[in-house]
């Protein structure tokens, strides 16, 4: 394959674009904490909405519905699909919480929320945990998923690929801080879209294809197309549909969809300007990811069934590809490889956009909690505005590397995404409910992450039993859940005074909260009206009506798509009596 004229003009005007808004940006990002991490506390809904969209949309996400398409087909897609749940709680429940905490960086809550040391080692441990391990992690999936799209459409090798996109990242996210981050990925998610869509067109239009119609008949795609698993087939259903719905969305800490809100997602929250532009950028968020962008994924998954239908025809394709990165996740990349001039150069300039803009994210978030939640709190408590910026400069250059050599020795998508879910799994709870019940400790989170982590580990490496992956998720669940419970009531309780003044801030629902709330009225540390029963149960039902919306306009497209007009029109309809059920329950 050859790029031509048109095609690199796309790609280094879209560079050039990047580092142009960096420096823009750096001007301002230069100033202090806030600015750079933070962007002042003064961003709009839309603009934060497009950015948390534009973060999800990585370079390995078109990879990762393509991997799940063609080993589940589209019911495949619940086990992300069901996190919608997750976001939509935080959007009616966290969002303004969050704002209203005032925090700088949302590891600060364990000191906001905790007392004495065990919340100070806690800030502290996951600084490092979440910001560099975890967060290598995950760049390293949006990294992998570079490699194979640089393998497979400009024939370069790992290194060189990672080489070439992280310099340029590295630069406008060292310069622009968290502003250059978010007004680049504006741009970047506009181009992505048009991108996807556009490719989308042009390759159901392939005379290999023959149409969306000759695609939906295909007697390797026809098996694939059903947005519901088969009902017959417990083995199916369970841990496509029953396992996503039923418990993952509540128990399983994901990046991008923290049950509670957290990392990048609640750091843009807290860049908000108030608790509304809060609200408003995540609910844009949810229904962007969720609505918006995955038909033209999907679409082009089921047509590399027709295209390469199995795992040897790629290989067939692509000699030069190493045979340990050959797996369905680079069908996605393939099918591209089938654009025209023009439009190659602008879908590539997409997919890059797309891993800067997650990458740029995760390097500012990681960074953060480096300069803020480690070096501050830990080593330098005198810091200057000017030492954070410049460590959280380093941060990102080194997080970077890290990311990119780890990268090199991963093979697949859907391997990460199940890696991180163990890792996660039953610390999901302890998110949700720490806002609300009081008795959760310092010491129920320690022991959720070094159960979650140890179980998983287990799992990994030293497990020989012939157990499913929903079967150890659930396991690692119920162990990880039963353990933190144990120890929150083998354990003192939060000091008081930490706890009156929590509740005085945040002003959560009041149910949770009765002995705290009791015993400061008797000593004066409350008043009788600073106590609000809030408005959980109005709040949790919007979160309802915000699901079906979200969900009805997902299933409504698939739908028209599918040409089933009837079904289209009946979900458009629900989304819709949905909208006004919110706005109506939102405003009482």
């Amino acid at each position: 394959m050859q790029l031509t004229t048109l095609d690199w003009s796309f790609i280094f005007g879209f560079f050039a674009l990047s580092l142009l808004i960096g420096f823009a940006a750096s001007k301002k990002s230069g100033k202090g904490f806030s600015e750079y991490f933070l962007s002042g506390r003064s961003m709009p809904w839309w603009l934060l909405g497009i950015s948390m969209v534009a973060t999800t949309f990585s370079a390995d996400t078109p990879n990762l519905v393509t991997d799940i398409v063609r080993k589940n087909g589209v019911a495949g897609n619940w086990v992300w699909w069901a996190f919608l749940l997750t976001g939509m709680l935080t959007v009616f429940v966290y969002a303004r919480l969050w704002r209203r905490s005032g925090v700088s960086t949302d590891l600060e809550f364990y000191e906001l929320r905790y007392s004495g040391k065990p919340a100070a080692f806690l800030r502290g441990f996951r600084a490092i945990y979440l910001g560099v391990f975890f967060n290598v992690m995950i760049m390293a999936t949006v990294c992998l998923a570079a490699i194979k799209i640089g393998g497979v459409m400009l024939g370069y090798s790992p290194e060189k690929t990672l080489l070439i996109a992280s310099v340029v990242t590295l630069i406008y996210t060292v310069m622009g801080g968290l502003r250059g981050v978010i007004w680049t990925d504006f741009f970047q998610f506009i181009l992505a879209m048009i991108g996807t869509i556009w490719a989308a067109v042009v390759i159901l239009n392939l005379p290999e294809v023959g149409g969306l119609d000759n695609l939906l008949a295909h007697e390797a795609v026809a098996p694939k197309l059903s947005i519901l698993p088969d009902f017959e087939n417990m083995d199916v259903v369970i841990p496509l549909l029953i396992i996503p719905l039923a418990v993952q969305w509540w128990s399983v800490w994901y990046p991008g969809a923290e049950p509670g809100g957290g990392g990048y997602i609640a750091q843009r929250m807290l860049s908000a300007k108030d608790e509304k532009n809060a609200i408003g950028a995540t609910l844009l968020f949810n229904i962007a990811h969720y609505a918006l962008r995955p038909w033209p994924w999907i679409l082009i998954a089921l047509a590399s069934l027709v295209m390469f239908p199995d795992l040897a025809s790629l290989q067939k394709a692509f000699p030069n590809v190493a045979t340990e990165t050959i797996n369905d996740d680079l069908a996605y990349p393939a099918m591209l490889t089938y654009l025209p001039s023009g439009l190659l150069g602008l879908v590539i300039a997409s997919l890059i956009g797309a891993f800067m803009s997650t990458i740029s994210t995760h390097l500012n978030w990681g960074s953060s909690y480096i300069a803020n939640d480690f070096y501050k709190r830990f080593w330098n408590e005198n810091a200057t505005d000017s030492d954070l910026v410049l460590v959280g400069r380093i941060s990102t250059v080194i997080l970077m590397i890290m990311a990119a050599l780890f990268a090199l020795q991963l093979s697949n998508a859907l391997q990460a995404f199940n890696i991180l879910l163990q890792i996660g799994a039953g610390t999901g709870l302890i998110f949700i409910l720490r806002w609300f019940w009081w008795r959760i400790n310092a010491w129920s989170e320690m022991t959720a992450m070094i159960v979650s982590f140890v179980v998983a580990l287990y799992f990994e490496f030293g497990f020989t039993g012939d157990w499913l992956d929903w079967e150890k998720l659930v396991a690692g669940i119920g162990i990880t859940t039963v353990s933190w419970l144990v120890v929150t009531f083998l354990t003192q309780p939060t000091e008081h005074n930490k706890l009156v003044s929590f509740y005085n801030l945040i002003r959560p629902h009041s149910n949770g909260w009765q002995p705290v709330i009791q015993k400061g009225i008797s000593e004066g540390a409350l008043q009788q009206s600073q106590i609000t029963t809030g408005k959980l149960p109005g709040e949790l039902l919007c979160m309802f009506f915000g699901v079906f919306l979200v969900y009805s306009l997902l299933f409504g497209t698939g739908f028209f798509l599918y040409g089933n007009m009837v079904n289209g029109l009946i979900a458009l309809v629900i989304s819709g009596l949905s909208a006004f059920a919110i706005m109506k329950f939102w405003r009482g």
